[in-house]
């Protein structure tokens, strides 16, 4: 049976609310609209306007009340329709729910969940746009994760219902109707990155909507001899350092693959790790693959140019092999897109 990325959000929301009387949704438009791309449909039927609350237009209230209701009892999941619109609430997100366990000595802690969409490639503009993971992946306090499949849409929700502290979930807006075969989904990982392609020659780390692009770039390298492996980080706030540097250290080649933009990017975040972690097995200096730095057009053609692209990650690849295609070529230029 298929399952789209959108019906595996809402079911796994639905199973949660089924189990757990203390989970509860609030949000624009997530009950009688059935949220803005559909993953509370039909739930304001079954569970009721108790626990499925329409908000008004106020990010920075509608997340302080999730916050006092997690911190009173509740496992509230708060659906914020955009990334850009998240900053209205970085008040609340970043002052109190990621830092009231630490201000209190431990005595509070805030199990709330926060889903956004994220991302470009829908020709939302530039206000509906936007890839800011790497802003809250900066703060102490919270983890942030990215499901890049149906199954983590799924299952991360699920366990970051079970975690004491604040999960902020990032779920790419062209993601929604990708799908599987599935019968059965499952509570998932939400600490450590996952190798979603073995291989040899260059490791290829990316997150979110990212990581199909960078499957495509893997099948078409592999005509041209060159084997990648290709990380889904998953989990961006901790990182999961020992699978990206193990990788490294095996295909001494690293592309890093972010739909943010470059400058103070968590690319170049990751790209410090590795050169902290795994300098002496690099044969290539660390590429990126970064949106261009402007904000995300309009127009569709516009808009794909300035987004990573499977075509830009090949040639990102190929540059680290300098003119030799071959894989174990010898230390190579570099290309840093």
């Amino acid at each position: 049976m298929k399952t789209t990325y959108r019906t595996a959000v809402h079911d796994a929301i639905r199973e949660a609310m089924r189990n757990d009387s203390r989970v509860v949704l609030l949000g624009e438009d997530v009950g009688r609209y059935g949220g803005t791309y559909a993953a509370s449909k039909g739930l304001l039927e079954e569970f009721g306007p108790e626990r499925i609350r329409d908000t008004p237009l106020s990010e920075l209230g509608f997340v302080g009340i999730g916050i006092g209701a997690a911190v009173n009892g509740l496992r509230p999941i708060v659906e914020v329709m955009t990334v850009n619109f998240s900053l209205l609430a970085l008040d609340q997100i970043v002052n109190t729910a990621a830092a009231l366990r630490h201000m209190s000595g431990g005595q509070f802690s805030v199990p709330l969940v926060v889903r956004m969409a994220t991302g470009a490639g829908r020709q939302l503009a530039a206000q509906h746009s936007h890839s800011l993971e790497g802003w809250y992946a900066h703060i102490p306090g919270i983890t942030v994760v990215a499901p890049a499949t149906v199954a983590d849409a799924y299952g991360m929700l699920l366990t970051a219902l079970e975690d004491p502290d604040p999960v902020i979930i990032f779920e790419h807006v062209q993601l929604y109707n990708t799908s599987i075969d599935a019968e059965t989904l499952a509570p998932t990982d939400i600490r450590r990155a996952a190798v979603r392609r073995a291989g040899t020659d260059v490791t290829l780390i990316a997150y979110g909507g990212c990581v199909p692009k960078a499957l495509d770039a893997a099948d078409q390298l592999a005509l041209a001899g060159i084997d990648c492996e290709v990380i889904d980080l998953r989990v961006l706030r901790p990182l999961d350092d020992a699978t990206i540097l193990d990788s490294v250290r095996k295909t001494h080649r690293a592309v890093v693959v972010d739909e943010a933009w470059r400058t103070g990017s968590l690319a170049a975040e990751i790209s410090a790790r590795i050169v902290e972690g795994a300098f002496y097995d690099l044969d290539a200096p660390i590429a990126r693959v970064c949106s261009v730095e402007v904000p995300i057009p309009y127009a569709k053609h516009l808009e794909e140019a300035a987004l990573p692209q499977p075509d830009k990650i090949v040639a990102a690849v190929q540059g680290l092999f300098g003119d030799d295609q071959r894989a174990g070529a010898e230390r190579p230029g570099v290309s840093d897109q």
